[in-house]
C-alpha cells in the first residue's frame, strides 16, 4: 500500500476562514455506478455533501495522506455537543468550522479528524480535505484521525449531537443511513461493517442510543443498496470499560469528540 501527501491550495487565513462563505455543495461522483448496479442492486441518487471549501475550513497544517487502499468499514461518532434545535445550513457550516478548530488548535492535529459530518438538520459535509474526492474514485481513502487503530481503515462519520440518552433526529439518522450507503456502494463495504467508536476504543461515543440504533442502520443501508436479507450483525467485541460513568456529562468530557461549550458562541453560528 502506497500513500500520496497533496498539497491543498491556499486559501484564506484562519480569521477569514471563520467567516461563512457560499456553499461548495458537490454530489460525490458516481464511478461506482457500476458496482451499485451488480452487486447492490439499483443504483440509487448520491447525497449531496458540502466540500470543505463550501464551509470556509481552513488550510490542513500538513500535507493530507491519501492512501490507495480502500476502507474494510465504517465508524459512526457523535460530536458530543448540544442537542440543538437549529437545524439550518448556517449552523451545520459553523459546526464544521468548530470541529476544525477544536481538532486543529486543541487536539493538535492537521485537518479535521473525521471523513464527514452530518448535521442534526440532515446537512451533509466533508470533513478531513480530500476525503470526497477520494469517495468519488472509489479506490482511494484519506488517512483520517477519528479513531485510534482504524484511521487508515475505516471511515469516520461524526454525527452532531449526544445521544446518550437521546435519540438523533429522525432525518439526520435518515442522511447518516444515506451516506453510509454511498460509501457501501462506492468501496464495496457491506453494511455489516458498520461500527460504532466504542467497538475498537475506550469511549462512550457514539453514545447508548445511537450505538443500540445501529442494527436498524446497517439493516437500512442494505436497503438502501438493493437487499431485503437480514444483515449479520458483526461479532466484534466492544471495548467499552464495565466502569464507565453512567453520567453523561462526566462521559461527554472523556471523549475526544467533545467539544467546549462556547466554541460555537466564539466563532458564530451565522
Amino acid at each position: 500500500m502506497t500513500s500520496h501527501p497533496l498539497r491543498p491550495s491556499r486559501r484564506s487565513v484562519f480569521s477569514a476562514a471563520l467567516a461563512l462563505g457560499a456553499a461548495t455543495v458537490l454530489p460525490a461522483a458516481a464511478s461506482g455506478a457500476a458496482r451499485a448496479a451488480t452487486g447492490y442492486g439499483r443504483p440509487r441518487a448520491v447525497p449531496q455533501i458540502t466540500g470543505c471549501e463550501g464551509w470556509t475550513a481552513r488550510e490542513p497544517s500538513e500535507d493530507v495522506v491519501v492512501l490507495d487502499s480502500r476502507p474494510q468499514r465504517i465508524i459512526v461518532h457523535h460530536t458530543a455537543s448540544p442537542n440543538v434545535t437549529d437545524y439550518s445550513l448556517q449552523r451545520a457550516h459553523a459546526l464544521a468550522r468548530a470541529i476544525q478548530t477544536y481538532h486543529m488548535d486543541v487536539q493538535g492535529w492537521i485537518d479535521t479528524g473525521q471523513h464527514f459530518t452530518v448535521s442534526r438538520g440532515a446537512f451533509v459535509l466533508e470533513g478531513r480535505h480530500h476525503s470526497l474526492a477520494a469517495l468519488g474514485s472509489g479506490d482511494r481513502m484519506v488517512r483520517g484521525a477519528h479513531c485510534v487503530g482504524q484511521n487508515s481503515a475505516a471511515i469516520g462519520i461524526e454525527n452532531e449531537g449526544t445521544y446518550t440518552t437521546q435519540e438523533p433526529p429522525a432525518v439526520q439518522f435518515s442522511a447518516l443511513a444515506d451516506l453510509c450507503a454511498h460509501v457501501c456502494r462506492q468501496y464495496d463495504v457491506s453494511p455489516s461493517e458498520i461500527y460504532g467508536h466504542r467497538d475498537f476504543n475506550s469511549t462512550a461515543c457514539p453514545g447508548d442510543r445511537l450505538y443500540a440504533m445501529l442494527p436498524r442502520l446497517r439493516q437500512d443501508v442494505a436497503r438502501r443498496l438493493g437487499s431485503t436479507q437480514p444483515v449479520e450483525q458483526p461479532r466484534w467485541p466492544v471495548n467499552l470499560p464495565l466502569d464507565w460513568s453512567a453520567d453523561p456529562e462526566a462521559a461527554a468530557r472523556s471523549l475526544t469528540e467533545y467539544l467546549p461549550p462556547d466554541l460555537l458562541d466564539r466563532i458564530g453560528s451565522h
